[in-house]
């Protein structure tokens, strides 16, 4: 299974600061109809969607986690707990967005099972041509 096999996403780093990457990150996923929960412990909501503070205040259970994968618009002295939680509850599949990559992350996901995206790969850019050749 892959990124865009998942059922739902979450956007960790989500802001309501529309010229912020991390809006126009959680923006794409909105655009294409697919289920998506910014995560930000600072607000309430984003783009009209309820905010979780935390991957784990997502409220799923195991099987939801699983279901879930996660862009990462933090950074990157932000977004190793960031792997460490999702890896810790179950998701299995995080996109770290250009300029979160924490040092050393490719490793530190195969050390927790986690499948990556990284080294500058956006979804922003990559994203529609990934996410049309998942539902071939």
């Amino acid at each position: 299974m892959g990124f865009f096999a998942s059922s739902r996403y979450a956007v960790v780093g989500a802001s309501a600061d529309r010229e912020k990457y991390g809006n126009k990150v959680l923006r794409w996923y909105v655009e294409r109809g697919l289920a998506v929960t910014p995560v930000n412990p600072r607000a309430d909501a984003i783009e009209g969607l309820a905010c979780a503070a935390s991957l784990a205040a997502l409220g799923l259970d195991a099987a939801g986690m699983r279901a879930t994968s996660v862009s990462v618009v933090t950074p990157p002295h932000a977004s190793a707990a960031v792997l460490r939680e999702a890896a810790r509850l179950g998701i299995r599949h995080v996109w770290f967005q250009p300029g979160s990559e924490p040092p050393d992350f490719a490793q530190l996901a195969a050390e927790l099972s986690v499948h990556v995206l990284g080294n500058g790969a956006c979804i922003l850019v990559e994203g529609a041509g990934l996410l049309a050749r998942s539902k071939l």
